[in-house]
């Protein structure tokens, strides 16, 4: 019986998709203000990453970080108010900061201000995803940050590690950088025993693994490796590699590139594939019966158009999962409706262009994305 190969490090020059996630201990500096000469440098490092073909989606702590710097705000616990406030203050130069660094490498970028009820709920969560997939089609590196100016309970927690994972999984990313204050993941807290090893690689995570995890180590980090390892679940189970690692050296994803010390949580799937398995395994709301030009489109790899849908059976909101029906009624596959059950059955059978004056307003062509189907 053949030896199983072990599993080795993803190649960070070698991804796709990449998301990025900067924690605020990186961009801010508690007395100075924003690290301009770092985040110059890591533009540099996207402007690689996008040199050589990959798309960038960057999430980016800091905003109240930022924010509490110039309202001069004193150390320690803030009210939910100073906070909100301090996001709001913050968050504009933030985004300025992004626009200056990357500009110059001819990088356009656009901001997403999300909250993780976003991601959770389906409808918005299709909006999100179709936009941003839009921005990466322009070559756009998105800028995405939690919406903290609004965000009650998440701003208390404030894991835009989760957030990043949650972004992750949205776009299909393949890899996913956590650049943090720590350089990986140990067994311990390696700031409170000396003892404690760090992990090159993490295949599985196991219940062991995660009575490791402990508590947030820098003054400006609200998020620890409990909620690292909630990432890292998030991001593994939707196909994507992740990396921790600590980024305050200039050029940090050159720096892993280059073998700097990391801990890669790896995944055994694709992220196509397994978002598949993640729509096949839904229970659907309803059905659509199409006709034989659809089903022939859908073989090809298409999208489904209304024009193929003959007719309409349930009661489905957007994003909702509805079984995909044949000629003759037989199952052909699942996948994520961008209409209601009520607008599907006004536009069904009807062309894309047509939607705007049966529906009112100006639709998404198609009915059922391709990447939102399973076939």
């Amino acid at each position: 019986m053949a030896a199983l190969t072990p599993p080795t490090a993803p190649d960070i020059t070698k991804a796709k998709r990449l998301v990025v996630k900067i924690g605020s201990a990186l961009l801010v500096d508690r007395k100075t203000g924003l690290r301009r000469d770092w985040l110059a440098a890591l533009a540099e490092d996207v402007a690689a990453a996008k040199a050589r073909g990959t798309s960038v989606v960057l999430v980016s702590s800091g905003s109240i970080a930022l924010g509490r710097t110039v309202l001069g705000l004193p150390a320690g616990e803030l009210s939910l108010e100073q906070n909100q406030a301090a996001a709001s203050v913050g968050q504009i130069r933030l985004a300025r900061a992004y626009e200056e660094v990357l500009a110059p490498h001819g990088i356009t970028t656009g901001q997403i201000l999300v909250t993780l009820e976003d991601t959770d709920d389906r409808r918005r969560y299709l909006n999100s995803r179709a936009t941003l997939e839009t921005l990466l089609g322009f070559g756009v590196v998105p800028i995405v940050n939690e919406n903290d100016t609004v965000a009650t309970d998440e701003i208390r927690f404030g894991d835009n590690d989760r957030l990043a994972a949650q972004m992750a999984v949205t776009v299909g990313a393949d890899q996913l950088i956590l650049l943090s204050d720590v350089d990986g993941f140990y067994s311990a807290n390696p700031k409170e025993d000396p003892t404690a090893q760090r992990f090159d690689l993490v295949e599985t995570i196991t219940p062991e693994i995660e009575a490791m995890a402990g508590d947030p180590i820098s003054g400006l980090s609200k998020g620890g490796m409990k909620t690292k390892l909630m990432a890292a679940k998030t991001a593994v189970a939707g196909g994507c590699a992740m990396a921790i690692m600590e980024g305050s050296t200039l050029r940090p994803l050159t720096a892993l590139a280059n073998g700097a010390a990391r801990t890669w949580f790896i995944s055994q799937a694709d992220p196509q594939l397994a978002r598949k398995r993640w729509i096949n395994a839904m229970k659907t709301r309803g059905e659509l019966r199409l006709d034989a030009g659809a089903v022939q489109a859908l073989g090809q790899g298409k999208s489904l158009l209304p024009a193929g849908v003959v007719s309409v059976s349930g009661n489905f909101g957007r994003g909702d999962p509805v079984a995909i029906l044949g000629p003759s009624g037989e199952t052909l596959g699942k996948g994520l409706v961008r209409y209601t059950a009520v607008e599907t059955r006004a536009i069904a059978g009807h062309r894309s262009g047509e939607i705007e004056a049966i529906l009112g307003y100006m639709g998404r062509a198609a009915l059922i994305h391709r990447d939102d189907m399973v076939v």
